[in-house]
């Protein structure tokens, strides 16, 4: 279902493969979301419209061409493209609405009151890693379904995905029937898989193996370490 690793998602997004935009802005639609609300106060509909508008003008206007990995990682440079669209569409409109009494949606910088100590590039990066870690998880739950085996993904999603505190081994071998010697084996093999799923997720976004491996590290470093 996805492109060769001789030729990256970008790569096929920037020709417009439809899967590969669709994978790109699956990964990224989020993020720029929340970015959106942080960095600019947008309320939740607006901030839906306009990403919408934008990976639509990642499309029309070619934009993924213009990237440069040699220059920097591609999400500051997402970012900043973002950032560029959302002046423009409100200058657009200011224009469109000047003299009617009308204004132009306020500019304010300062950090998502929802996140308290997380800058809007900050929370830019969580939302990324959210995402990647969620698509992840699903494949390696269809992945244990196709394989006959989902009590393997039931063990690790009670495990490492639980939310309120984390069930002792035997509590999970008793809930699922196995012995705790399992479960750890269990969690073993997920957590390899996971990581092997990260690091494809990663590969075809990324051109390069110097890219591929820092985005790998952004990818495990938390959003308010000075993770870019």
């Amino acid at each position: 279902m996805f492109p060769s690793t001789r030729q990256t998602l970008l790569r096929d997004a920037t020709a417009g493969t439809p899967f590969a935009l669709d994978a790109v802005a699956g990964m990224y639609w989020q993020p720029c979301f929340r970015y959106l609300i942080a960095r600019w106060r947008l309320p939740r509909d607006q901030a839906e419209d306009l990403v919408q508008g934008f990976f639509a003008a990642l499309v029309e206007q070619e934009l993924l061409a213009r990237y440069d990995s040699s220059r920097g990682p591609f999400r500051p440079w997402l970012r900043a493209c973002l950032d560029g669209f959302f002046r423009k569409d409100n200058e657009r409109v200011a224009a469109a609405k000047r003299g009617g009494g009308a204004v132009s949606v306020p500019i304010d910088s300062s950090p998502d009151l929802a996140s308290p100590g997380l800058t809007p590039e900050q929370i830019f990066h969580r939302e990324w890693q959210r995402e990647m870690f969620a698509q992840a998880a699903a494949e390696l739950q269809t992945q244990c379904e196709a394989d006959g085996r989902p009590e393997r993904f039931q063990v690790f999603a009670a495990y490492d995905l639980a939310e309120d505190a984390r069930p002792s081994y035997d509590d999970l071998a008793q809930a699922h029937g196995l012995s705790v010697t399992t479960v750890t084996n269990h969690l073993a093999w997920a957590r390899r898989e996971m990581r092997k799923l990260l690091e494809a997720r990663v590969g075809r976004l990324t051109g390069t193996d110097r890219e591929r491996q820092r985005e790998l590290r952004s990818l495990f470093t938390p959003a308010g370490s000075g993770a870019r």
